[in-house]
């Protein structure tokens, strides 16, 4: 229960407002738009529905199957009620033609809000849909004109996401329910510059954009004292890109006193001795890092550009700054094995990061690596939700292995700082890693050979960490 406001689609309204079109939001994260989109319908009466995901969402970048189904039932419904309508997202931007032939008129690609802008302009004028980038339609033959991604170098001065068209009341209510304080999300750049074989960008390619420095220490000052907020999720895809940057925003949230504690998403080489201390000068209280594998082979094989020492530099610096380190990792990428999987584990426990996150690879479209991968999809090319984490590819090895691999891994972590006594936390997680010795063998997948053979369940190491837990300092 972390409920964050779709961001990406409040900066489309704030472009529509700003240029005097009047706009409602509909927002799905806490309603369900099977149930309640048509009574907004009634409500409105509105002349264009623009089905607009969040970009700043990673899940976005993914087609979960229930995320399209949904939006072509709004389609649907927004065409009976007698509206035009648009869609906008990374699903719909690989897919156009799909979306096209399921009850979309327009579909808009890449960075979309000026896109978006200028044909809502021209469709409440009655004229025909303009020229502009980013902008696919069928022919009059049925076909869909050429994909061109629309971009929009001045996202950065646009003006802040307009929270005020949806209520945060109830994202308030469930957060404090859950965890006895009030989250929200707010961005400092969008895209990301780094080339990750394997990280799709639909959206914004590799542009990168910042905004100032004193307009975001401005909107936090604002959620802190208009919203009541007490700890903000930046969604950058990277933060702390840039230094200097760094230092001057540290600088200009101490001016406003608009220090609020807040998380972020970065890399381990930004993580220099200077930017973590500007960092946690600014309130950075946890730091999520693009770990990915804990083997410089299968990093080297996502071009990640990412040296494993630096991630120990970086998960120490954070430590000593008292900044929390998360860690995301990525199972099931081509080229991981047993043993390279077993060295992800040993270095999740050098290591001790505060948390870790695990993905499975999801072959994403437009990426090297669903090039690699695509003649051997099946059926199955989508998860249909967050949760499915199914592999869709001949990994090493089948699902069930790495959800295996995932729970006893991330029952080890958790028992770090949990308070359950260490004897019944010791017996849980050896259960689990022997649950993953069981299935190392009967679910490698067969067109898969190996350099080295099986690797002992890691079970007595699991033990040594809780016990760890037991001792006094300086035992």
């Amino acid at each position: 229960m972390q409920p964050y406001a779709p961001i990406g689609t409040l900066y489309a309204a704030t472009a529509l407002r700003d240029s005097g079109i009047s706009v409602a939001v509909f927002d799905s994260m806490l309603e369900d738009p099977s149930s309640n989109f048509g009574a907004m319908l009634t409500r409105h009466s509105p002349k264009i529905v623009a089905v607009y995901e969040d970009d700043f969402n990673f899940l976005s970048k993914m087609c979960l199957t229930r995320m399209r189904e949904v939006a072509w039932e709004i389609a649907e419904a927004a065409r009976a009620a007698g509206a035009i309508v648009i869609v906008h997202g990374s699903d719909s931007t690989d897919n156009p033609a799909k979306f096209l032939q399921n009850g979309f008129d327009y579909v808009l690609c890449g960075e979309a809000e000026h896109a978006l802008v200028e044909l809502c302009k021209s469709l409440l004028q009655g004229k025909e849909a303009p020229e502009i980038e980013g902008l696919v339609m069928l022919d009059r033959h049925g076909r869909p004109s050429v994909k061109r991604l629309a971009k929009n170098p001045a996202w950065a001065d646009l003006s802040v996401p307009s929270r005020d068209l949806i209520d945060l009341n109830p994202y308030r209510e469930a957060w404090m329910k859950a965890h006895g304080y009030f989250s929200t999300n707010m961005v400092a750049s969008r895209g990301c510059p780094y080339r990750c074989n394997w990280c799709a960008k639909p959206i914004s390619g590799n542009k990168f954009h910042l905004r100032s420095a004193s307009a975001v220490a401005e909107e936090m000052k604002w959620l802190k004292t208009n919203a009541g907020v007490q700890h903000i999720w930046f969604g950058d895809d990277v933060f702390a890109l840039n230094h200097h940057w760094v230092k001057q925003f540290a600088e200009e949230v101490t001016a406003r006193n608009a220090t609020i504690p807040f998380k972020v998403q970065s890399r381990a080489d930004l993580m220099s001795e200077e930017t973590v201390h500007h960092l946690k000068v600014a309130g950075c209280a946890e730091v999520w890092l693009g770990v990915e594998s804990g083997s410089q082979a299968v990093l080297d094989e996502m071009d990640k550009g990412l040296d494993a020492a630096a991630i120990i530099v970086a998960r120490h610096r954070l430590k000593e700054a008292g900044i929390r380190a998360g860690y995301f990792l990525q199972f099931g990428y081509p080229g991981e094995g047993w043993p390279e999987l077993q060295e992800t584990i040993s270095f999740v426990r050098e290591t001790r990061p505060d948390d870790i996150g695990i993905s499975f690879s999801y072959p994403l479209p437009g990426t090297v690596f669903h090039e690699r991968v695509q003649a051997q999809l099946g059926p199955k090319r989508n998860w249909t939700d967050s949760d499915d984490l199914c592999i869709m590819f001949n990994a090493a090895y089948k699902t069930e292995f790495y959800r295996a691999v995932r729970d006893a891994l991330h029952a080890e972590v958790d028992s770090w700082r949990s308070s359950a006594p260490p004897s019944d936390q010791a017996s849980r997680i050896a259960s689990l890693w022997r649950r993953v010795d069981e299935l190392e063998a009967v679910s490698r997948n067969g067109e898969t050979t190996f350099s080295a053979a099986p690797i002992a369940s890691p079970a007595p190491a699991a033990f040594v960490a809780i016990t760890e837990l037991a001792l006094p300092r300086g035992a």
